[in-house]
């Protein structure tokens, strides 16, 4: 769970559309959030930007193209990827 403010997203209009905006542009199989905040669809790194709509629409849009299916990386080296850098980054996400 995050430790900080969080808005869900049946509370704010924006923060619903930023996180359907996002969402559009991530590979299938990362539709299901895997730490989920309780009663809502969003994960918990996901909701920890909800104070700020606009940046989580931005931010996670973002990372979503990086992915795209249409690049060369599967989900894997995605996710081997983002260990590595959580580890140099010592971040526990």
């Amino acid at each position: 769970m995050t430790w900080i403010k969080t808005v869900r997203s049946d509370e704010d209009e924006r923060v619903r559309m930023a996180m359907e905006d996002q969402r559009k542009l991530y590979p299938i199989e990362y539709a299901t959030p895997i730490h989920k905040v309780p009663g809502d669809e969003a994960s918990q790194i996901v909701a920890s930007h909800s104070l700020l709509p606009e940046a989580l629409r931005h931010a996670f849009s973002t990372y979503g193209v990086l992915m795209s299916p249409d690049l060369p990386l599967q989900r894997h080296q995605h996710e081997m990827i983002a260990t590595m850098v959580s580890v140099v980054n010592r971040c526990q996400y």
